[in-house]
């Protein structure tokens, strides 16, 4: 029976996304992709596969479950199988710097960035480029907001990459960016399902850059204060403006990205920048409760299990 195969490697994101499946009595189920025994030969199973492959793999000692993931994907797309959420989409999850390029591509501003590869050369860097300015050092590939340090000069940056609590990049790439000072310290978070606006959060960022919305962050991950704050870190508001949502659909449905959350900040001047593209995206729970959205279709996975369960009838139809 055809049915909607969830790729992932993070059992613990899974809970929320299979209780929407099977309240709304869509079929599923669960490739764990950590190991894997494929004959390339032999077509996969009928359905519709749902990539969640998240770019912070490598920090539950799944080092190469992105790299499975796109072999995987390769398999998938040789025998013609729907794919959401398909080889572009995690080509720019697990990159940062294709992130931006594209985004830039499509007019859509991303802070001023500068590719560093190597880490004797990360101090000359941040005196060349930023001239003793505040900035961010964080990795090509991410996940979590893990790993992104904010330095008020260069002699900060000296002192960590000097130090041993510097942290090497898994892919060898890091980004020393613009530190963006917005007005208000928080950042915006817009939810897209089927490269469509769903909502979007305003995440306080007053206790750092770690800004996982996933419920499994707040109760098993200290590096994820999630619910640690006494304050809502996570608040759903309805809208962003109509000019960046268009522009940002427009973008995912160029891009092949069904799922997505998209982070974005806005500066003292009024620009706005997007400085993350997330296409393994979570969802805060108690935000949406407060919000009302929990268990309905418009909650993060009642959206998906919506968009999904559609995608899966429509190929039955055309079978």
């Amino acid at each position: 029976m055809n049915r909607i195969h969830v790729l992932h490697e993070n059992p613990a994101w899974l809970p929320p996304l299979a209780q929407a499946f099977d309240q709304r009595g869509v079929p599923w189920t669960e490739c764990f992709l950590h190991e894997a025994n494929i004959d390339l030969a032999a077509p996969p199973p009928e359905g519709i596969f749902y990539n969640r492959m998240s770019a912070s793999s490598h920090t539950r000692d799944h080092r190469f479950s992105a790299e499975l993931t796109a072999c995987v994907l390769a398999w998938l797309t040789r025998w013609g199988r729907r794919v959401v959420n398909g080889p572009g989409a995690l080509d720019l999850e697990i990159s940062k710097v294709r992130q931006y390029a594209l985004l830039e591509r499509h007019g859509i501003a991303t802070p001023r960035s500068v590719l560093v590869a190597g880490r004797g050369l990360i101090v000359a860097a941040a005196e060349r480029y930023f001239s003793g300015r505040p900035v961010i050092l964080k990795p090509n590939r991410g996940g979590k907001g893990l790993g992104v340090r904010l330095f008020h000069n260069a002699a900060s940056v000296a002192a960590y990459v000097e130090s041993d609590n510097y942290e090497a990049p898994v892919d060898g790439v890091q980004l020393l960016q613009e530190y963006v000072l917005a007005p208000a310290p928080f950042i915006t978070r817009a939810e897209f399902v089927g490269a469509r606006f769903l909502y979007a959060v305003e995440v306080d960022t007053s206790d750092g850059f770690e800004l996982c919305p996933a419920d499994a962050c707040a109760v098993g991950d200290a590096n994820c204060p999630v619910g640690a704050a006494p304050r809502q870190k996570f608040q759903i508001v309805a809208d962003i403006p109509e000019v960046l949502r268009k522009r940002l659909e427009r973008f995912l449905a160029a891009a092949g990205i069904d799922v997505a959350g998209i982070e974005f900040i806005t500066d003292a001047a009024g620009q706005t920048l997007v400085y993350d593209v997330n296409t393994n995206t979570n969802y805060n729970p108690e935000a949406e409760v407060r919000d009302g959205r929990a268990g309905t279709d418009r909650s993060g996975p009642g959206a998906i299990a919506i968009y999904l369960g559609t995608e899966l009838a429509r190929l039955r139809e055309a079978a």
